[in-house]
């Protein structure tokens, strides 16, 4: 699964949108977000759709971003896990 190119991430940019508001969340490259020094969170694109790769304790865990509902549970996780 690759990272999510340029395009791929404009249909994000809602999303990328919100994420940026989180404080704590730094975009050291577009939908690319580090807490402090540590990658926290980037996104894969692939044939079954767009996901998440999200920092969850010390291990990375992928959460499928395709429709509206996903998203928004992928932003409330982001923003539970942030904090």
């Amino acid at each position: 699964m690759k990272h999510a190119g340029s395009d791929a991430l404009d249909g994000l940019e809602p999303l990328l949108r919100e994420i940026r508001l989180i404080p704590g969340l730094i975009e050291k490259s577009r939908g690319v977000f580090y807490r402090k020094s540590q990658a926290f969170l980037h996104f894969h694109e692939d044939p079954s759709g767009m996901h998440a790769d999200v920092r969850i304790d010390a291990e990375f865990e992928r959460y499928r971003a395709e429709t509206e509902i996903e998203r928004q549970e992928l932003l409330d996780l982001i923003r539970a896990s942030a904090s």
